[in-house]
């Protein structure tokens, strides 16, 4: 089946040293030192869920894939079991994403706080391209029951999460802007 999940897709160059900074032990940087910005809103069972996701170029274990650095969504119902339960970095996030003729538009805001905007024009079809595998990674950890105190420790340990998704390309155009 064909499903039509509108995405923008952003990345761009960084400092190596700076993405090393981020990962977490046993993930290393990948050959490219990219910021990967996927602004999408995908159907979920009840409603559509506007978000973004970000996550930098690395490699765990021999295979090259992402590390999610973090995942805004607009339903906060889904944030805190997709992290206890699968290990996703959700966070809230107010998210605008669409498109009016040729211009396309998208801004994220946490708490009031605009750390994403895009303006831009599409200038027409791009080449689609084969299948592909997507291999993210994420950290899943349960801190250790406290009663009376801050908790130290953990129940289950920082593990990495091995998500692995197949991507096929419907439809595929190029925008340019800032």
């Amino acid at each position: 089946d064909i499903v039509n999940w509108p995405m923008l897709k952003i990345v761009y160059r960084t400092d190596p040293d700076k993405i090393a900074a981020l990962l977490p032990p046993g993930i290393e940087p990948g050959p490219n030192p990219n910021v990967n910005l996927t602004i999408y809103n995908f159907p979920v069972p009840d409603e559509p869920e506007y978000g973004i996701v970000y996550t930098v170029d690395a490699i765990y274990d021999g295979t090259e894939g992402e590390d999610t650095l973090g995942s805004g969504i607009d339903q906060e119902s889904a944030i805190f079991g997709s992290q206890e339960i699968n290990g996703q970095p959700k966070y809230p996030c107010q998210t605008e994403y669409y498109r009016l003729g040729p211009q396309v538009t998208a801004r994220c805001t946490h708490h009031g706080y605009t750390f994403v905007e895009f303006k831009g024009v599409s200038i027409g079809p791009a080449e689609i391209p084969d299948e592909y595998d997507q291999h993210e990674w994420w950290i899943k950890v349960s801190r250790a029951v406290s009663v009376g105190g801050p908790a130290t420790g953990y129940d289950f340990p920082p593990h990495v999460v091995h998500v692995r998704s197949r991507y096929g390309t419907a439809w595929r155009e190029e925008v340019q802007g800032d």
